[in-house]
């Protein structure tokens, strides 16, 4: 099922609710871009291979062709999202605990921005809609385990994948350039440098603008008052939407993201920047192709990891990913409980 620009404006002229639900669904893609699209452009930013406001430029495109492109060719990561949580089948009830789990979503992602902490914005937005669900239906039962399951795989993938194709990236490329004057190779690196970020930028928009959109449909159909949706087109106009809303997030608030990981985790160079964007993009395209809803941020933090630890452990911060990891781990419990929390005080309130 399809939904075209026109139907949604007169739609959202006419349903009051939709306009809630969708300026809601656009601030947690906003504060997406604070959080997460910055990881695809911290390396060739803090190795000063591109300016700031250029890289933006090149994400957003980027961001918008990643989405457009991967979703033709594989939209299971949307429909994953979609499919993840039972609401039951009464829509407006629904609706609002989605509009619940979107204001916990946001919260929690504005305090870790807040911190500098570059925590995952896809799996934030998989926690507070789970807890969101587990309030309304009052079980486990508003959780679709099938689908929860591609989330597991993708975590691990992203974590452990992220950081060994980090580590073998950087090794490969010292081996082929170890008889080659460094001198000679900043320039190749500063250019495949630029290459890898939009690559990163590319994939994040195939990845998390297929997780937002998967909502953003959920939440249209939910305000018609249709519940039982199980097949629906991404329209074009949403994915112009999504990635421009995600860019300006990008550019007014995602320096300090940019600084934890491409400045503070790990000191690189052009060459290792370009090995880390390197790991990320392929950890992510796997990802994608197999259909499995991934945390862009674990995988490109994860290969910086692999690839400062390549030269030596005490390349890395470990005191910065300590606290990275320790807000990792607490998005799930914490922003799962918090959509929970939310839930059951919109069900009381509306």
């Amino acid at each position: 099922m399809g939904v075209t620009l026109t139907d949604f404006l007169n739609e959202l002229l006419s349903n009051p609710v939709l306009i809630v639900t969708t300026l809601l669904t656009l601030g947690v893609i906003l504060v997406n871009g604070w959080t997460d699209a910055p990881n695809a452009i911290a390396t060739c930013i803090s190795t000063r291979s591109i300016g700031p406001r250029a890289a933006i430029i090149m994400a957003a495109i980027f961001n918008f062709l990643g989405v457009l492109i991967m979703t033709i060719i594989n939209k299971t990561v949307a429909e994953t999202i979609y499919k993840m949580v039972d609401f039951g089948g009464d829509p407006n009830k629904a609706l609002i605990a989605l509009c619940a789990a979107l204001v916990a979503i946001v919260l929690w992602a504005t305090a870790a921005w807040w911190f500098g902490i570059p925590t995952s914005e896809s799996h934030a937005l998989i926690a507070g809609i789970s807890g969101a669900a587990i309030a309304l239906q009052r079980g486990i039962k508003g959780i679709n385990f099938d689908q929860w399951m591609s989330v597991i795989y993708g975590l691990a993938l992203s974590l452990v994948l992220g950081f060994l194709m980090g580590w073998l990236a950087v090794k490969t490329v010292e081996l082929i350039f170890k008889r080659v004057n460094r001198t000679k190779t900043f320039s190749f690196f500063k250019n495949a440098q630029i290459v890898g970020s939009a690559g990163m930028a590319f994939m994040h928009g195939a990845q998390d603008g297929q997780k937002f959109m998967g909502v953003f449909m959920l939440g249209m159909f939910l305000a018609k008052g249709q519940a039982d949706v199980t097949e629906f087109i991404i329209p074009l106009w949403l994915i112009i939407l999504c990635s421009a809303v995600m860019a300006l997030g990008t550019s007014i608030g995602g320096y300090r993201i940019i600084k934890a990981v491409g400045m503070d985790m790990v000191k690189l160079e052009k060459y290792q920047g370009f090995s880390a964007d390197l790991a990320g993009v392929i950890c992510l395209f796997i990802a994608s192709i197999l259909g499995l809803p991934v945390s862009t941020t674990h995988t490109k933090t994860t290969a910086i990891m692999g690839v400062g630890a390549a030269k030596r452990i005490s390349s890395v911060n470990w005191g910065v990913v300590k606290e990275m990891v320790g807000a990792w781990i607490l998005t799930f419990p914490g922003c799962g409980l918090l959509g929970f929390l939310m839930a059951l005080l919109f069900m009381r309130i509306f």
